[in-house]
Parts: C-alpha cells; structure tokens; sequence
C-alpha cells in the first residue's frame, strides 16, 4: 500500500507548521497535533484492536440475549416449537459467519505479513546491491 499523504504522522515541515499554527492559534489544537505527529502511526493498530475486543464483547451480549429470549412462550406449543427452531437455525448462521469472518480476518492478516516479507526482501536486496556497486534494481 503506497500512500502518500501531505500529513501523515510523522515529523515533515507541513506538520511541523501545523502544530506550530495549532499552538499559536489554540494551544489544545498544537497539543493534538503533536500528540498525532509522535502516536499517530500507532492509531490504526489501536482502533483496529478497540473494533476487535468491543466486537466480541458484544458477541456475547447478542448470545446472551437470543438465549434469553428462546425462554418466553406464546403458550402455542406449534408456534413456540417454530419459533424455537427458527432461532437455532439463525444462531448455527450467526456461528458460520462469526468463523468465516475469523478465517478472513487472518487470511487477511497473512497477506500483509507476506506483503511485508516482500517489501522487506526488496529493500535488502535493494541495500545489498547498493553496497555492492551495482545500480539498484527497481521493481514496478
């Protein structure tokens, strides 16, 4: 992923003049961005990790609350039988998904680290062949 952006969390002149801007105007505004330019590049793992623990914090609460609700009857032991059949069904799809979700969730984690990998072996081959004398080679 080659993003470039003018600010991104990192100390170039356009963030510099940012906080120095932010300070001056309102110094909470020159705070935030300091705060950004130094613990940005942590902001996505976090809320990434954030998304993930309230999402099975939740995922209890929804299990909780369908076991909770399969207790009520109608007192029409048909409908309730229906209605009892028809929410497992829904549970045992909610289960399939909540694992696919998983299984994507780490393919998608292996990817990036072999995409790292890649990168990473680019760059050493890059800095091998620089060291060596060689022109580098560019890889598009």
């Amino acid at each position: 992923m080659n993003q470039s952006a003018l600010i991104r969390p990192d100390w170039t002149p356009a963030t510099i003049a940012l906080m120095v801007l932010g300070f001056v105007v309102f110094w909470p505004l020159g705070l935030a961005m300091l705060a950004y330019i130094i613990f940005g590049d942590r902001l996505r793992g976090f809320k990434r990790d954030a998304n993930d623990r309230a999402d099975r914090m939740f995922a209890g609460c929804r299990r909780a609350k369908s076991r909770y609700n399969t207790h009520f009857t109608t007192g029409n032991v048909a409908f309730d039988d229906w209605r009892k059949t028809e929410i497992d069904r829904i549970e045992e799809e909610r289960r399939k998904l909540d694992e696919m979700r998983e299984e994507f969730d780490n393919y998608v984690r292996e990817l990036r680290r072999a995409k790292d990998q890649e990168e990473f072996d680019r760059f050493m081959r890059e800095r091998q062949n620089r060291s060596s004398g060689q022109n580098p080679v560019v890889d598009l």
